[in-house]
């Protein structure tokens, strides 16, 4: 239960304080209003370095599930504790969320836009475009997997392996988040998601659930051909499951474009009929 508790209290302050910022930045009569990405991606950075220095001795401060099957994966993790660290890690996020409301409670009634409300739980594209989108976090999730393992096998990190995570989360925020927000952890999109939909905000609109599945599906594939890529190039092992992997990615984008497409002609066609 150490464990368990250890994911729900860090991935808690990870998205209260992540949250946070974005509450801070985007509510009306803040006095961090329009504080802009920079000041939310080294706010973001931090809450991760925070989160994993508060718990990581209990848990090893996963804190995305991604994380979480690729360690399962290359047997550094039993698989039984999988769905504990999931649950765990979910229900963190959504009581960092509900953190994050009861923050800046005055400050929901005086903001009109839905948006910008949802944009403080949860991501959205900057141009909804399926397959694009999908390919964004598919990309973000395999840097950050590569680069936490990466930083893991260097004796130099050793203590300071927070920090070097959180910077990490920093550059691939400034770099990648502009197209998606770079989710790149579907515990931290869908569980604040979650707390949006079922959370008493004035004003808040809908969830955007059309769009809930690319930040869970799009950083497992990314994540996991990252923690693979990294076994089967460095360690020489999961070969197998670095193909797999990349053929399941393969054919989510190829049926994403395929969508697009699909949309795009039908929308044309209900433009030309009107």
């Amino acid at each position: 239960m150490t464990a368990f508790w250890g994911e729900v209290v860090g991935t808690a302050i990870l998205i209260f304080l992540g949250g946070s910022v974005c509450a801070g930045a985007s509510l009306k009569k803040s006095f961090a209003y329009n504080a802009g990405w920079l000041a939310i991606q080294f706010a973001w950075g931090f809450a991760v370095a925070t989160a994993i220095f508060a718990v990581g001795k209990f848990s090893g401060a996963h804190l995305n599930p991604v994380i979480t099957l690729v360690l399962a994966s290359s047997g550094d993790l039993p698989w039984y504790q999988v769905p504990i660290y999931i649950i765990a890690q979910f229900a963190g996020a959504m009581i960092g969320a509900a953190g994050v409301y009861l923050q800046y409670l005055p400050h929901w009634k005086e903001t009109k836009d839905p948006k910008a409300i949802l944009g403080v739980f949860s991501t959205g594209p900057a141009i909804q475009h399926t397959f694009s989108n999908i390919l964004s976090e598919i990309l973000g999730t395999f840097i950050l997997v590569l680069g936490i393992l990466s930083i893991g096998a260097n004796k130099f990190t050793d203590g300071l392996h927070p920090l070097a995570v959180g910077f990490l989360i920093i550059t691939l925020g400034l770099s990648l988040g502009g197209s998606t927000g770079a989710a790149m952890n579907p515990a931290r999109d869908l569980g604040p998601r979650i707390a949006h939909f079922l959370l008493p905000i004035p004003g808040k609109g809908d969830s955007n659930w059309r769009y809930a599945w690319i930040p869970v599906v799009g950083p497992i594939l990314g994540g996991c051909l990252g923690g693979f890529f990294y076994n089967s190039v460095f360690q020489g092992k999961m070969l197998s499951q670095l193909l797999i992997t990349l053929v399941l990615t393969i054919l989510v984008l190829i049926l994403s474009y395929l969508s697009g497409v699909r949309k795009q002609k039908q929308t044309l066609s209900k433009s030309e009929a009107a």
